[in-house]
């Protein structure tokens, strides 16, 4: 099964390449229903996994000067917390079994449903945003997002990238989009790493199965990249999009 997950790792690298779409909203689900993983097993998994991709994608932003740090901590203060504070009551109340399974099964398709939105309509909020608002947002604003997003993510290994720039993008409408990218990419890795920590504490790391899928995904992703050079992205985000709703659904029927 060890080289079934290679080719998972490497298709779902391959299109995190081409379309800049996290692995989250991708591996989760195939985890779940391409390969039967245990809900909680794979948002576990998938949190380190994407912790692991995304920081390689850091030091090259970081080099570009992509990377606003200042945005970045100000959403950690409220991420991180809200990740950790996740973690905590799941422990606390002792959440497992056929009910937890269903509270993240539930969370992943709303994540799902709701990034496949923030694709597709990313362009619109952007324009509109861009002509309505100029002022910079305000600290506990971006704080209690930040939050909001830290427990969705630890719940769902869904968001951190889609979500996580479409905030970008609502709040400071006047960053580049290089640079939208750049700070959400270094704000999800911190986050990724602590959900995905907290899942191992709680038992919901499969280490054999995150090794298979890095081995597939690291060169794939570059690979990806530089096809995505020659396809249209407008298409690609439509399809994965559409993808991603449809599955979305299936998590939430």
């Amino acid at each position: 099964m060890d080289f079934f997950y290679i080719i998972a790792g490497a298709s779902v690298g391959f299109i995190i390449g081409l379309t800049g779409v996290g692995g989250g909203s991708l591996m989760t689900p195939l985890l779940v229903l391409g390969f039967n993983v245990q809900p909680a097993i794979a948002v576990g998994t998938d949190l380190l996994y994407a912790a692991i991709t995304k920081s390689t994608g850091v030091w090259s932003h970081q080099k570009l000067k992509n990377i606003n740090w200042s945005i970045v901590k100000d959403m950690s203060l409220g991420s991180i917390p809200g990740s950790i504070a996740c973690i905590t009551c799941i422990q606390y109340l002792g959440l497992s079994g056929e009910a937890f399974e269903q509270i993240i099964s539930l969370t992943l398709g709303f994540m799902l449903i709701l990034t496949s939105a923030v694709i597709v309509f990313k362009d619109v909020i952007n324009k509109r945003f861009k002509r309505t608002h100029k002022a910079a947002p305000k600290r506990a604003v971006i704080i209690f997002l930040g939050v909001v997003l830290g427990v969705l993510v630890t719940l769902s290994s869904v968001g951190a990238g889609a979500i996580g720039s479409a905030i970008l993008l609502l709040l400071y409408p006047s960053l580049k989009t290089r640079t939208i990218i750049g700070t959400d990419i270094a704000h999800a890795v911190p986050l990724t790493a602590i959900a995905g920590l907290g899942h191992f504490q709680l038992g919901h790391i499969d280490f054999t199965l995150l090794t298979s899928l890095l081995i597939g995904s690291i060169p794939a992703i570059y690979f990806g990249t530089m096809m995505g050079q020659k396809i249209p992205e407008k298409i690609l985000k439509y399809i994965v999009a559409s993808i991603l709703l449809l599955i979305g659904l299936k998590f939430s029927i």
